[in-house]
């Protein structure tokens, strides 16, 4: 057993638990808020922003630094997560709407608008790239800068600035024709 090279490890994992701590600090709610845009329900985001933390400390050991930020690992864990929580989702058994009745001092008429609102967003973003999506996700419910954006999904910042341009200007079309 070599006591140098233990410490060593031992010193280097300690790092990487407090980068990942300060990581957890700064960003819980962007990793929360990517995947509640994603799957639509915030309590799961929120369980799925936690299963992201633990799943990077369990793989530590096995992380590399490789010149891309530590955010963009775990914002592809957050990927990988949702994926899995969404094909698990499209398994279970659905309740006909019909049969359900919401109590609630809202207006109906104002939450069937919303609704619609949110259908026709919904809609329009299936017909962008997943690149497209990918970065308005992490721009505007990750609340990442352009740079920081372009780190995580390892392209450059004037890619992701035109790909962003580009994604919403197809949104307006799409939007504007319905």
């Amino acid at each position: 057993m070599n006591t140098v090279s233990d410490r060593r490890l031992l010193e280097a994992r300690r790092s990487l638990e407090i980068k990942l701590s300060g990581l957890h600090k700064e960003y819980y709610d962007k990793i929360a808020r990517y995947a509640s845009a994603h799957i639509g329900n915030r309590a799961d985001a929120e369980d799925i922003a936690g299963e992201v933390f633990l799943k990077a400390l369990e793989s530590l050991d096995s992380y590399e630094e490789r010149g891309i930020p530590m955010q963009a690992w775990l914002f592809k864990i957050a990927h990988n997560k949702v994926v899995d929580h969404l094909r698990k989702e499209s398994k279970r058994k659905t309740v006909d709407i019909e049969s359900v009745t919401i109590k609630t001092d809202k207006d109906p008429s104002a939450i069937a608008e919303a609704s619609i609102e949110i259908e026709r967003m919904k809609k329009a973003m299936e017909q962008l790239t997943q690149d497209q999506r990918e970065v308005l996700s992490l721009r505007f419910f990750g609340e990442f800068a352009s740079k920081e954006t372009a780190g995580i999904m390892g392209k450059s910042d004037g890619a992701v600035r035109e790909m962003q341009r580009a994604a919403i200007e197809k949104l307006r079309t799409l939007l504007a024709s319905d």
